[in-house]
This record gives structure tokens, sequence and C-alpha cells, in this order.
């Protein structure tokens, strides 16, 4: 259905009345916008009302649960959060933790891109086994090594430091050599060829053939990384015993009080700027991780 409309120019327009199909479509164009929007909104729910209730009053943060908007705004949540415990600020927790993040994620993607270089292009005997035995190592739950793992590192006298925390990184993770070995498998073979035909060795094919073209894969390794580094609360808490050498994870469990006394807006404060690392992280690099999945579950 179509009707004619006379303009003051004196041209003329025609006005085409959507058709019923056309209506129905739109409305369930809406309808599932509306309901991944409600979706949406449910996720981040929990996100939003910690942010809220890191600027409410003391008072208002149980009482008011259903509510994400506060009263009076409360600032000094975070000045009161950001000193600490035990004459600690949240400072050098936040130290600690890029340490721990920032340290152990080099050494697992370092040693876990080398690792999946002599798995996807160097033939030794035995290869096919003991990448086996690296992927079993996956299906071993945590909890049967921490006894075998903090044995061996007591012995070592190396309690209340870092190193039971980075150290064992240096032999990569299986997820993330998995992973770059399916980047590796999808790389043509006749560039390590042509290299190897200019005189390239080992060493030198992987440093200018390989590697450049590893990227995404290793932004990816290293988002992951770092993001289960940075939550990791179970291994901080087996190995450091000194408030001073506490990771933002274990110092926010430390921070409330177990008798009811919590300042829970300065905990909440705190709970917030623990997410901004991440964050930034996932918005500056989310181009590679898409890309490094993406790529990863293609070839191989």
């Amino acid at each position: 259905m179509s009707a004619t409309i006379s303009t003051s120019t004196g041209k003329t327009s025609v006005f085409r009345q959507p058709t019923n199909k056309q209506i129905k479509g739109w409305l369930q164009t809406l309808a599932y916008h509306l309901s991944v929007a409600g979706l949406g909104f449910m996720m981040l729910y929990p996100l939003f009302w910690m942010i809220a209730s890191s600027l409410k009053p003391q008072a208002e943060i149980w009482t008011t649960v259903s509510s994400l908007i506060p009263s009076s705004i409360h600032f000094e949540n975070y000045l009161n959060g950001w000193k600490g415990f035990g004459g600690n600020s949240f400072t050098v927790f936040y130290k600690n933790s890029f340490i721990f993040a920032g340290v152990g994620t080099l050494f697992t993607v370092v040693s876990s891109t080398i690792v999946a270089y002599a798995f996807g292009r160097v033939k030794f005997f035995g290869k096919e086994i003991l990448f086996s035995l690296m992927l079993m190592t996956m299906m071993l739950p945590n909890q049967v090594l921490i006894i075998p793992q903090y044995i061996i590192f007591h012995k070592l006298g190396w309690i209340n430091t870092f190193l039971p925390l980075l150290v064992p990184r240096l032999g990569g993770g299986a997820f993330f050599i998995f992973m770059i070995v399916q980047f590796i498998r999808g790389i043509p073979r006749d560039l390590d060829e042509a290299a190897m035909i200019d005189g390239a060795g080992r060493s030198r094919i992987f440093f200018s053939v390989i590697l450049p073209q590893l990227t995404p894969a290793l932004v990816t390794s290293a988002i992951f990384s770092f993001y289960w580094t940075w939550d990791d609360f179970m291994d901080p808490l087996i190995y450091l015993n000194k408030p001073q050498l506490y990771t933002v994870s274990l110092a926010l469990r430390s921070f409330a009080d177990e008798s009811g006394g919590s300042d829970w807006g300065a905990i909440f404060a705190m709970l917030t700027l623990s997410l901004i690392p991440v964050f930034l992280i996932f918005v500056f690099f989310q181009r590679y991780l898409v890309e490094g999945i993406s790529t990863t579950g293609l070839k191989g």
C-alpha cells in the first residue's frame, strides 16, 4: 500500500506503508535486542552493584541491596581502602601482584613458545609420547599437586618468596603450548625450507620466520595467563604468609574481618580497582585476542 505526497517545491514522493511481514520482522528484531540487553544487564548487575556499593555510605551497603544509586557519594571509601592493613598499603599489594602476574606471564609465554616450536617443527625421538604426556598434565587436578610441591619448595627454603610462584612457569603451560602448537602447524613449511636454503638454522628460523607470525597466539596466551595469574588466590595463600608479600587477591580476603567489623565500602572500592588492569588489557588487546582464538581454532 502506498500514498502520494506533494511537497512545497512541487515534487511528489511516494510513501509506502510497511507490509505485515516487514512489521513482524521489525518486532522480532526489537524483541531480540531487548532480550539480549536484558540478559546482558543481568550478567553485569553484580559488577554494577559492586561499583555502586564502593560509593555508598557504610550503613547503606547491606540495607539497600537492590538499589544501584547511593544516597550520597563517598569517595573516601577508596582512600580508606588504599591504606590497607598491617602497615601495608595497597600500593604494596598491587606491586606484588604485578610482579607475580607480569613476570609469571613472561615466563609462561616465552617458555611455552619455545616448547611449542619444538613440538610443532622439530623432529625428535618420542615427540608424540611427550606431547601426549604434556596434554595429560592438564587432566591432573591442582589439589593433587599441592602437597608434593609444598614439600619440595619447603625443603628448598622458598616459602615466603615468589620463587614457588614463578620458577615452575619456566616449564611453560600445557594449555598455551597446545594452543601455540596448533597455530604453528598452520604456518606453511615452505617458509622453513626457504630459510634453510638460505642457510638459516633452527634458531634463526624460529626468531625470523615463525615468531613474527605468532603475534595473535602470543598475545592471546599472554592475556589468558595474566588473567589467571592476577586472579590466582590459592597459590599465594599457600606460599606467602607475610602481609608485605600479599597479592591483591590475597589482601582482599585478609582485608575482611570475620568478626563482622569489616569496612565493606573500602573492600568494594579495592575490588573495583582490582578489575582495572584486566579491563584495560582486554580493551587494548581484544583484537589480538579474537584473532588468536579464531585462527588457532581453524588451523591445526
